[in-house]
């Protein structure tokens, strides 16, 4: 007998918060007008979604509710896919860090581990919550489409459950505002394996 299922899950990275690019972390600010434009260009008229899930944060969850109304889907908001806190570069912008240390973002995105921020959280906990999450919803929804409205590190920490990636690459991934990436995980009997369908593609 055939026992294989395939879900899909797509993952959205919001769009621009008011205020622009920053080391935002916790911190909780909207989408601005440009970010919800972002977002919904990036949708479209897409209407295949089963199911969305959502960072509590308004710059993921508005736009998720929106969606989630418009297209009569359950929306799911998950306190284990809210960003990665930032610690003191929270708030601050690129231009302010390396104004104090040109090579301080270069070192950070090439070891994440040792050379993260005083006070920020830590990836391996980071990995841990996200991946609590990936498992709901992978056990949720067998067999099904869903779309995942989060941020670029949580995005990045999907994929390094999804892939197997060391989290000392991590930070290797670029993800830009409103990118989309898909995953495939086809599960036979209790084996599951993922696959990357695509990275900033499109619908």
């Amino acid at each position: 007998m055939n026992n294989s299922k395939s879900t899909i899950v797509d993952l959205i990275r919001h769009g621009e918060p008011v205020g622009g690019r920053k080391y935002r972390g916790h911190l909780d600010d909207p989408l601005s007008e440009k970010g919800w434009q972002q977002m919904w260009s990036a949708v479209g008229a897409f209407d295949g979604w089963n199911a969305i899930y959502s960072s509590p944060l308004l710059r993921c969850s508005e736009f998720a509710q929106a969606l989630g109304e418009r297209l009569g889907v359950d929306v799911y908001v998950d306190e284990r896919l809210k960003e990665g806190g930032f610690g003191v570069w929270e708030g601050r912008l690129p231009s302010e860090i390396c104004a104090e240390d040109p090579q301080r973002l270069f070192r950070f995105k090439r070891d994440p581990i040792e050379a993260a921020p005083e006070g920020a959280e830590a990836l391996s906990a980071l990995h841990d919550r996200v991946g609590e999450a990936w498992g709901t919803m992978l056990d949720r929804h067998v067999g099904q489409h869903v779309l995942v409205v989060v941020h670029a590190g949580v995005i990045r920490m999907l994929m390094a459950h999804a892939l197997g990636l060391p989290l000392a690459n991590i930070y290797r991934i670029e993800v830009g505002n409103a990118a989309l990436t898909r995953l495939k995980v086809e599960r036979w009997d209790d084996e599951m394996l993922a696959s990357l369908v695509f990275h900033d593609g499109k619908l």
